[in-house]
């Protein structure tokens, strides 16, 4: 396995100590301050290609490589993890993801994802995949979206698949919550996005990149917030997340594309605090939801169209948004997302 590296810039007005800027970023792949700290005393962290110590002040415009060491070997093993199968059939299932499940292993999450669970409940009926560590894996989900994901329990079924989503007949839509109102309320997003260059974790709208393209409408309003219906026509990393944040509408709870003080900055003084307890107590996550898959099974050639329920905290959200932000207390949300189910 190749040694990773990543490279940053430092894009602060501010100086900024190399070891704390590091850990702000709370990169995946360096997961604790003792490890940055190590890497920084191996020459493994270089600031515009030269070895500093930790306490070195960024300035703005320097360049951060870092050069990862390789990742130990680990087992692939099947895990008795409690998985929400809402279809199944010889060829592929559907599950209903939790929010916080990894899709699969990688650095610093080598066990408790999505593949340790289903090569146990699948045990023996994976596809091989692209990659020997995401046997099964067609696609994937963010770690704290919550919904819908495909597996193939076979290489036929994983190659059909591919080619099915790379000609765009898989049509996956999404429900999100939005901090502040979408203008206009039906459009599409349609723009590049590569990697953030200030930090590694995010995407960006970009001059070049991978074209994304969202086809999103709004169907459920409150005051400062609202509920979207989102249709993908590409699958990009984080795509819905950034195209949302790039007009100023970011998913609420989405502590890396938004801020608790956007959030407050939006709503009256007397409801910031009931902001604060919502998002320290009840969502943990971007208020992202994989809603519906539709497609013409490869193998049978039968129409596929699946829903998954909304998870309690995402209901717990709109309870909250209906008490104390709503605008038409004769129409509930749950009646609004029912009646979305044949529509659009």
């Amino acid at each position: 396995m190749k040694k990773e590296k990543i490279r940053i810039i430092y894009e602060g007005d501010e100086p900024i100590r190399l070891d704390k800027h590091l850990a702000n970023l709370r990169l995946q792949e360096l997961h604790s301050r003792s490890f940055i700290e190590s890497l920084i005393a191996e020459d493994r962290i270089l600031v515009n290609n030269v070895p500093v110590k930790k306490s070195y002040p960024l300035e703005k415009g320097d360049e951060i490589s870092l050069k990862l060491p390789e990742p130990p070997d680990y087992e692939m093993k099947a895990e008795d993890i409690p998985l929400d199968v809402v279809y199944e059939d010889d060829h592929l299932a559907i599950i209903n993801k939790t929010a916080g499940m990894i899709v699969h292993p990688g650095h610093g999450n080598p066990d408790g994802t999505l593949v340790n669970a289903i090569m146990h409940r699948f045990a023996g009926s994976l596809s091989s995949g692209r990659d020997p560590n995401r046997p099964g894996i067609v696609h994937r989900l963010d770690r704290g979206t919550s919904g819908l994901i495909m597996i193939a329990k076979n290489d036929p079924t994983q190659v059909a698949l591919n080619h099915m989503f790379a000609r765009r007949e898989i049509h996956k839509t999404y429900l999100a919550i939005t901090t502040g109102i979408p203008e206009p309320a039906e459009d599409t997003i349609a723009c590049y996005l590569t990697r953030s260059l200030s930090n590694p974790r995010q995407m960006c709208v970009a001059e070049s990149g991978k074209w994304a393209v969202s086809h999103y409408k709004t169907i459920h309003y409150y005051h400062y917030f609202a509920l979207v219906k989102i249709k993908l026509e590409t699958g990009r990393m984080h795509q819905i997340r950034v195209q949302f944040a790039h007009r100023h509408i970011p998913l609420l709870g989405d502590l890396l594309y938004n801020t608790r003080r956007h959030v407050h900055a939006q709503i009256p003084q007397n409801l910031k605090r009931k902001a604060t307890e919502l998002l320290a107590t009840h969502l943990h996550r971007q208020a992202l939801h994989s809603w519906r898959l539709e497609f013409v099974h490869p193998i049978t050639g039968l129409p596929i169209d699946v829903f998954a329920p909304l998870p309690e905290d995402l209901i717990y959200t709109l309870d909250w948004l209906e008490n104390y932000f709503s605008i038409d207390t004769d129409t509930k949300t749950y009646n609004v997302i029912l009646e979305e189910n044949n529509k659009w």
